[in-house]
């Protein structure tokens, strides 16, 4: 359980609340499930792979995102972590002062700045990549393998959808859907 309430409860009492509300429910669901099941799984790898290393969760994808592209600005990587600049800049320092990270002038233009991994970096993700990925792989186990390889098919559309489309396209009325 993530929170105070079950999943069941929770959608219980949504189902009540927007009652004779005109909106997708279908919709409403899948977003609801989409970001319960992201901060039950953010909570299950700090549980049982990154405390141990007194890493957040957000620690870990600032690393990941600076170990994946190498070298990378400071608003790149703030951006791929899906986090503000400023939080990236207290994590960056965070990092930095663990050893883990390092910043460096952009080669040309000095108000601009680049992160990298430290080898000590480089050896703790060999490390808990391979660990974090057997969490990946449990946290799916309920599903087949047609299931997981679908799933991340559905949200790799989704993502697609939302990186092509403006920020302020919102559809006119809510569309319902029936249910079946």
């Amino acid at each position: 359980m993530t929170g105070q309430y079950t999943l069941d409860e929770t959608e219980r009492a949504v189902q009540e609340r927007v009652a004779g509300l005109p909106v997708d429910h279908d919709a409403m669901a899948a977003i609801a499930n989409l970001y319960r099941a992201a901060g039950a799984v953010r909570n299950h790898f700090e549980r049982t792979v990154l405390t141990e290393h007194d890493l957040t969760w957000t620690g870990w994808v600032v690393l990941w995102v600076v170990w994946v592209w190498r070298d990378i600005e400071t608003r790149h990587a703030a951006s791929e972590a899906g986090i503000s600049k400023s939080t990236l800049t207290g994590v960056a320092s965070t990092l930095e002062a663990r050893g883990l990270l390092e910043r460096r002038p952009y080669p040309d233009d000095g108000r601009r700045v680049l992160l990298s991994l430290t080898p000590a970096a480089e050896s703790l993700m060999a490390e808990l990549f391979p660990r974090l990925n057997a969490q990946e792989q449990y946290v799916v186990q309920s599903l087949s393998p047609t299931e997981v390889v679908e799933l991340a098919g559905g949200l790799r559309r989704i993502v697609r959808h939302l990186e092509g489309g403006s920020v302020t396209e919102r559809p006119s009325a809510p569309a319902r859907r029936s249910r079946s």
